[in-house]
């Protein structure tokens, strides 16, 4: 049971009702078995299998690190929670190479399983306090809204959230509604019709040169962000309702006018998760090197960082080449600001313009990488799509469909809505001007709605 599906829009008003009706200490039990229930709803025991085990390793360490009294049992127990986790998570990840429905043998596992070794180091770090009840614990690492795809969410900003009192609030239930529609129409009006295109020429890629290329690999940079930004607004929306507020995810990446800088508004709880768990013990480790350690754990890094999203050399080189950025920009950097100082542009619009340019271009090009079928599929890509005037009996060109002039009209809406939120709130505007956004929208995914595949980031 996926976000886009009529079953969840059954499921959902269903759960808000009874969580409504309980009496708040059994509320944590219907969210918990909801949560579950959504897991179930996959038909794939294995998940729930490694669920149960990821929340019971943790758990019982948690509480064995602090309970010890040496520091040699209290670092047993952390790696024994830690090496637990990483080992279900790598089964799952192998799993998929051997068995059928690829995306569903490994779907979630790497959210909950990373939020629980933020947990387990937390409370080893004497960060946070473990969490004593089992119940909440579990509902902290398997409540559905982010269950499936993030964000990953803190011990320390999630559980106090499942305690407390529930309140209802007219306010906030209008936004969390706002935030289901809005995050269903990037879905499956918007990423899901660019993947159409995207998929044609991908699938097909020796069949295209030059500008299906280029179209290709710039609608996918769009399409993925609508697909993950339309799903966090779905989780957002859908935990809102049960008065839990989780991390936004996304914060106009595209903008973003540095690598770094990206990295700080993409999937940002994944960002700040390696950049805690594994980049910063990678450069205290390599302090020594200076500037040649930090390059090298950003390397490192991000290496893990394309092993996570899979066992695939585009994977690898996906995130080989966003270390590469990186580690280059700790070197330049420095010299690059200077130069920007010299010729009177450290303070220009023009500088700002070209940076998220350059930027934009830098993480297009890695998504080549990214989506291609094969290293070879998306090698062609990168020697092809200057190729304009090739022919050799190749589709050179695509003609634009009705449906891809619609869909690139419909990319004017998020830019409209991005504007309308920083400069007019919408919810603090009159009735009639809030309702007919409503309206428009529910019209637009009525009418324009794709059934797409499901969201990008299942299988990671």
């Amino acid at each position: 049971m996926t976000f886009t599906c009529v079953s969840y829009y059954l499921f959902l008003p269903l759960l808000f009702l009874g969580h409504f009706l309980l009496r708040e200490r059994w509320r944590w039990i219907l969210l918990l078995a909801a949560s579950y229930g959504v897991y179930a709803s996959f038909k794939a025991p294995l998940l729930l299998g490694v669920l149960a085990l990821v929340t019971l390793a943790s758990y019982t360490s948690g509480l064995t690190i602090v309970n010890s009294r040496s520091q040699g049992r209290r670092r047993l127990a952390f790696w024994l929670g830690i090496g637990s986790c990483i080992l279900l998570l790598a089964v799952c990840k192998v799993a998929p190479l051997f068995a059928s429905g690829k995306v569903l043998v490994s779907i979630g596992v790497s959210y909950f399983a990373f939020q629980a070794i933020s947990y387990l180091t937390d409370v080893y770090l004497e960060i946070e306090e473990p969490e004593r009840h089992l119940g909440y614990y579990a509902l902290y690492l398997a409540f559905f809204p982010k269950l499936l795809q993030g964000p990953i969410e803190r011990a320390g900003d999630l559980l106090p959230q499942l305690k407390r009192g529930y309140v209802c609030d007219p306010e906030r239930l209008r936004r969390a509604l706002l935030q289901l529609v809005w995050g269903l129409f990037q879905k499956i009006v918007i990423a899901d019709r660019l993947g159409s295109y995207v998929d044609a020429v991908f699938n097909d890629i020796h069949a295209y040169s030059g500008w299906p290329l280029l179209a290709a690999t710039y609608l996918f940079a769009l399409q993925i962000y609508f697909d993950f930004s339309g799903y966090t607004e779905m989780a957002l929306g859908s935990a809102q309702l049960f008065g839990i507020d989780l991390t936004q995810n996304f914060n106009a990446p595209y903008r973003a006018t540095s690598i770094a800088d990206f990295w700080r508004r993409w999937h940002i709880s994944f960002s700040r998760w390696i950049l805690d768990y594994i980049f910063k013990p990678l450069q205290l480790a390599w302090r020594g090197g200076k500037k040649a350690g930090t390059a090298a754990a950003l390397l490192v890094t991000f290496f893990v960082s394309g092993l996570w999203h899979g066992i695939s050399w585009g994977f690898v080189i996906w995130g080989g080449l966003h270390g590469i950025y990186l580690a280059c920009a700790t070197f330049y950097g420095p010299y690059q600001k200077r130069l920007h100082r010299a010729m009177g542009l450290d303070k220009g619009t023009l500088l700002t313009v070209w940076q998220r340019g350059v930027t934009f271009h830098l993480v297009c090009f890695a998504w080549i990488f990214f989506r291609a079928n094969s290293v070879a599929d998306a090698w062609y890509l990168v020697t092809h799509v200057v190729d304009f005037a090739r022919g050799s009996g190749l589709h050179t060109t695509i003609e634009p469909t009705r449906d891809l002039l619609i869909t690139l009209l419909l990319l004017l809406v998020p830019f409209a809505v991005s504007l309308f939120r920083c400069r007019l709130p919408l919810l603090e505007q009159r009735g009639w001007v809030r309702w007919s956004a409503y309206y428009a929208l529910a019209l637009g995914i009525m009418l324009f709605r794709n059934a797409g595949e499901s969201f990008i980031y299942f299988r990671f």
